[in-house]
């Protein structure tokens, strides 16, 4: 059966049928998210999904189109033309009076003064580097792919990374993901949508293999690189959240001390974040733990250091300072020093108990 070709139509049709056609004989406008039809934006507000456009009609009565017609028809629709709009009581001026006034108004630019502007150059195509997988390095089952859009896990190194079954073909995308102006897509392929959890099911748009645990490139100098550190405390721990995006929780680790914790993680691009932080009081690294979180794409982008405390003094600052910070309290939840939480009187040390019973 034909398609009816009318814009806001689409509908399966006989060439025996009389049935309406109910179309909008205006254009699309797509803004800054906002959807709706030239012929009816008076009428109706713009949306934002793009179900609702398809959907927009003039009244109740219609179905979906503003405009209704006697039939459909698949026939390819002519090109609005753009006709400059006449007063009534203008006369009209021929076409030849308009050229002989231009002729004789404008000044005639002689061969001398024409100036051939060379046509800029193509842009080629952006290449983007992809990594490759260590197949020396043994994966843990359930590890994720790391190739965006691709949603599958870790089985076997024969279901998964050996020969060329099903399980070792991978649909991914290898340019990064980009949002604008509530728009969703990746910067490789064409396709954008409004919706986060309709961008995380974006088919890849092209096909290689898995990529589980990068390969080390050993021509590659490594770069050291900086993370964001943020904390708070409680009681009896110190919660320290590290910012660093697709972190190698396998190659990552944070070591503990009683006065200290080293920090080694490992980034995309051969690039390293190493610190040793001098902890502003002591902890019991026995029962201080390391946790790896993601967000919905899959690979982690931050890792929390939790801190048992040997006490329940509250940390004025993160790291053992280097000079005098003069006369500052050390207590907990009340003055709201440091982001501590959760407390209902200060908790003080020895010196402090003893400081505030002074007359």
């Amino acid at each position: 059966m034909p398609l009816c070709t009318r814009k806001g139509c689409g509908k399966d049709f006989s060439e025996e049928s009389t049935e309406s056609c109910f179309f909008h004989p205006g254009a699309p406008v797509f803004h800054e998210g906002l959807k709706s039809w030239s012929c009816c934006s008076d009428k109706n507000k713009p949306v934002l999904d793009f179900d609702e456009f398809m959907e927009i009609k003039a009244s109740p009565v219609l179905s979906k189109g503003c405009v209704e017609t006697d039939r459909h028809t698949n026939d390819i629709p002519e090109p609005e033309s753009k006709a400059p709009a006449t007063s009534t009581g203008e006369k009209e001026v021929p076409q030849k009076e308009l050229h002989a006034s231009a002729a004789s108004s404008e000044p005639v630019l002689s061969s001398v003064d024409t100036i051939a502007v060379p046509a800029p150059p193509l842009r080629s195509p952006r290449v983007y580097e992809e990594e490759e997988d260590d197949l020396s390095v043994k994966i843990t089952t359930g590890t994720p792919c790391r190739r965006n859009g691709c949603i599958t896990t870790f089985i076997s190194d024969e279901e998964n990374r050996y020969g060329d079954g099903d399980g070792t073909h991978c649909n991914y995308h290898p340019a990064p993901p980009v949002f604008r102006e509530g728009s969703k897509g990746y910067m490789c392929c064409k396709r954008r949508v409004l919706e986060f959890e309709e961008f995380l099911k974006i088919e890849g748009c092209k096909t290689g293999r898995h990529l589980f645990s990068p390969k080390v490139n050993p021509d590659k100098t490594e770069e050291f690189t900086t993370c964001r550190l943020d904390h708070y405390q409680t009681l009896d721990q110190v919660h320290v959240s590290i910012f660093a995006k697709q972190v190698d929780k396998d190659r990552s680790s944070v070591k503990f001390h009683e006065q200290s914790i080293s920090i080694d993680l490992y980034l995309p691009g051969s690039k390293r974040f190493l610190k040793t932080i001098d902890l502003f009081g002591p902890i019991a690294s026995e029962q201080s733990s390391v946790q790896y979180f993601g967000t919905k794409l899959k690979e982690p982008s931050q890792v929390e250091v939790h801190l048992k405390k040997q006490d329940t003094r509250s940390w004025t600052i993160l790291e053992k300072p280097t000079h005098d910070l003069g006369n500052i309290a050390l207590t907990f939840g009340v003055t709201g020093r440091t982001g501590t939480i959760g407390a209902k009187k200060s908790v003080l040390d020895v010196q402090n108990i003893t400081r505030t019973q002074l007359p």
